[in-house]
């Protein structure tokens, strides 16, 4: 166990504190008096974690500690703790709360890139899907959007539907691409039928 997948497994187990201190930031809210002591809590919390990640992908690099645990622990901490913390938002009662698209869009594209990896990798014995400047774009919108959410920065609806138009445009650049790499291994042509005759 390096010191980078302790630092992932760290950030993994800060997602059901950041999801219960946002929850009752929302409980507060809705009540009518702000706890905005919980509200710097959870901004800390998710502060914390995403630091956390350039940390160890740091490490890693630098002191030669790669895994093949960290190469599968530490997509899913990022994208557990993206998916989390826009769910969260959505469903609690933050002061500006995310629309239900913007969860569902962002989920959607993650399913269907999942898919579409799991699709290529038992057609094609060697694949590489590297990330796209659309695709680095809309992650960064994303912890953006969370960011002003938390931070209730008044200009929050516009950042969320450029973070959606840039999420779904990915999701297209995805898809052209597997695609793409689908057609280069020949499996998009049919196959032809072969009979065997009687003698």
């Amino acid at each position: 166990m390096t010191l980078p997948n302790q630092i992932t497994i760290a950030r993994i187990l800060m997602i059901p504190v950041f999801v219960v201190l946002a929850i009752y930031y929302g409980k507060t809210v809705a009540s009518g008096h702000p706890n905005e002591h919980l509200r710097m809590a959870t901004i800390a919390v998710f502060l914390a974690a995403a630091l956390s990640d350039g940390i160890d992908g740091w490490l890693a690099r630098r002191f030669h500690l790669k895994s093949r645990l960290g190469a599968i622990l530490d997509p899913i901490a990022d994208k557990g703790l993206m998916l989390t913390a826009i769910i969260t938002l959505s469903v609690t009662r933050w002061p500006y709360e995310l629309p239900v698209w913007y969860p569902v869009l962002v989920i959607a594209r993650d399913v269907m890139i999942v898919t579409g990896c799991g699709v290529l990798r038992l057609l094609n014995d060697h694949f590489e899907v590297r990330p796209s400047l659309l695709g680095k774009a809309s992650t960064f919108l994303q912890m953006l959007t969370v960011a002003v959410v938390m931070l209730q920065w008044q200009y929050c609806e516009p950042v969320v539907w450029v973070s959606g138009i840039v999420t779904l445009l990915s999701g297209f650049a995805y898809m052209m691409e597997g695609v793409r790499l689908l057609q280069d291994g020949g499996h998009t042509r049919p196959v032809a039928n072969q009979s065997s005759g009687k003698s």
